[in-house]
């Protein structure tokens, strides 16, 4: 078995319905350029704001992927 190196990079990802969306959509935006993703934490949820209501949900991802130096 050999060793393995994993390095994490931090997203954003948004939408206008929910933060499980915003969420989902910075994984698989990532996903669709990074090879061997692991893990996704959520670091932060937030909202954007207009005239009092919510307009677009973020979610703030830490991935994890497997590195190919």
């Amino acid at each position: 078995m050999t060793n393995s190196v994993y390095k994490f990079i931090e997203l954003v990802g948004t939408s206008a319905t929910s933060w499980e969306d915003a969420a989902k959509a910075a994984v698989e935006k990532a996903s669709q350029s990074l090879r061997d993703t692991r893990v996704a934490e959520i670091k932060d949820l937030d909202m954007k704001l207009e005239d009092g209501k919510v307009a677009l949900y973020r979610a703030t991802v830490r991935l994890s992927f497997k590195y190919q130096g």
